[in-house]
């Protein structure tokens, strides 16, 4: 890692946002930077090497800050949706038993092994993808309101199964890992509250804010690091640490100050260079060499969206249905994770990103589709 590949690194990054500029088209600004990556790496021109350590060290900070801004997102303080987290659970389920069938199914299709990860594949949703969406497109009601719990709990129930499924030989290490990690965000949850209600967390800001020290900036990422220490010396990705110190902070409150620090950090630097880490990393070139991981792609992309579009039964919409299907930072997880861990078969993760990207591309269709849904409705009225 030098200046001059560190340079390129964050030129890349800027092809998310000149993607995303469109706000017609709804794409996420991930898709540019994993795009950027694969045009530099291993699959393209392979000016960058994601087995640099630096680099790939680098891409985990980034990967840890990146899931912690996805659990701060969660709306767990929303009283709204703590009205709607009955049904959303009830339908949450029923999507992961489907989705285990269906894991079961590619699996056996494919020969792969790997039932248990194409479940939690299949059964996943991403809030931090869906809930943009939902915010520009300015989705309201009690169904919405409904997916939104339900995404909130598939997210986090996936994102703890990850590390169990991923390496089911190690599966009681990471159990245990996992519960490590876990637990410390609890007793942190409790210890911050308690901060926060005692005045001291105020004072410390107004301290920090007078003097421009960016103490909560600095104290957080101190926690976050050190979550992270506990998450690797236990054999789990710190994936879950990230992601569980986010949903602390959506617990407590993010202050708005720290919420803003925390975004220019990510956003700005640390997201997109674990993205573009990512996509170089990926050799798409497996698809062409293995025809059969393009097949497996779609499989798992298509069931994905069948699987969330069966609860339409269950009263949800089906444009919401299929927005519910979004998906991106569990398979992103499953792929780094399977990646470092060399469980994954030859062009599996790229198969497995192809399977997220065809969720992401239903999921902006059926968003604009309930957007003009609801506006018909209104219109009626």
């Amino acid at each position: 890692m030098t200046f001059d590949v560190l340079a390129l690194v964050a030129f890349a990054g800027l092809l998310g946002p000149l993607l995303a500029a469109r706000e017609g088209w709804h794409i996420p600004v991930v898709v540019g930077e994993l795009a950027a990556g694969v045009i530099l790496g291993v699959t393209g021109f392979g000016l960058l090497d994601a087995t640099d350590h630096t680099f790939t060290f680098m891409a985990d900070i980034g990967f840890a800050l990146t899931m912690l801004v996805a659990g701060s997102h969660v709306p767990v303080r929303d009283p709204a949706v703590r009205s709607a987290m009955g049904k959303g659970a009830v339908r949450a389920v029923m999507v992961g038993v489907l989705a285990a069938v269906a894991g079961y199914a590619v699996a056996s299709v494919f020969d792969t092994g790997h039932a248990a990860l194409y479940a939690v594949l299949i059964a996943s949703s991403s809030a931090a993808l869906i809930l943009p969406i939902v915010d520009s497109l300015e989705l309201g009601g009690t169904s919405v309101l409904q997916m939104t719990a339900q995404i909130a709990i598939a997210d986090t129930a996936c994102i703890v199964a990850v590390p169990l499924v991923i390496d089911p030989g190690n599966a009681v290490r990471a159990g245990f890992g996992a519960f490590a990690v876990i637990a410390a965000a609890v007793v942190l949850y409790f210890g911050l509250r308690s901060f926060h209600r005692s005045g001291a967390w105020r004072r410390l800001h107004k301290f920090s804010e007078k003097r421009k020290f960016a103490l909560e900036l600095r104290i957080n990422l101190v926690i976050l690091f050190s979550l992270a220490a506990l998450a690797t010396s236990t054999h789990v990705s710190v994936m879950l640490a990230g992601f569980a110190f986010g949903l602390v902070l959506a617990a407590i409150g993010e202050p708005r100050r720290l919420a803003k620090q925390l975004f220019a950090v990510t956003d700005g630097f640390f997201a997109p260079l674990f993205f573009v880490w990512l996509g170089a990393s990926i050799n798409l070139r497996d698809l062409v060499s293995n025809p059969s991981s393009i097949w497996l792609g779609v499989s798992l992309g298509m069931a994905t969206l069948v699987v969330h579009a069966v609860v339409r039964v269950m009263g949800l919409p089906l444009p919401l249905g299929i927005l519910s299907a979004a998906q991106l930072g569990v398979p992103v997880a499953a792929v780094t994770v399977g990646s470092q861990l060399g469980v994954l078969g030859d062009g599996e993760p790229a198969a497995i990103l192809l399977g997220a990207m065809i969720t992401v591309g239903a999921a902006t269709l059926a968003g604009a589709r309930a957007a003009r849904s609801g506006r018909l409705l209104a219109g009626k009225r």
